[in-house]
């Protein structure tokens, strides 16, 4: 698993999202105060903070076991939040089938991970 993993179902989440807050398409939603509003932005929140992984990512390759070990957890985490907002749109036609895939599913060595990218 590498950056543009998170890349790729971040482009796919926030492409499902954007409408909703875009007034010119007749939205109201996202940014009151009412529930809706509320939920909408929570999401948008979690989407952005469970994308937010490139420096981690990029610190994998030379960190030492033991804080390998940690940001291998993150990693996971983060990658089953967005997987798990992700499979809402299961059946668009965008969605890809990576999306679907746990985070242990993905060979997390970096030079490996590049050779998968279209592959789930």
């Amino acid at each position: 698993m590498d950056a543009q993993h998170f890349e790729r179902i971040t482009a796919f989440i926030e492409a499902r999202l954007t409408p909703v807050f875009d007034p010119a398409n007749g939205s109201d939603h996202g940014f009151g105060m009412d529930d809706t509003s509320r939920a909408l932005r929570a999401l948008r929140n979690a989407v952005a903070a469970a994308s937010a992984v490139k420096g981690l990512a990029a610190q994998r390759a030379t960190a030492d076991p033991k804080l390998r070990s940690v940001i291998d957890q993150a990693l996971e985490h983060n990658w089953d939040v967005l997987r798990g907002i992700a499979r809402m749109w299961e059946d668009h036609p965008d969605f890809l089938k990576e999306f679907k895939r746990h985070a242990w599913d993905f060979d997390l060595a970096p030079a490996a991970a590049g050779a998968e990218g279209s592959e789930g």
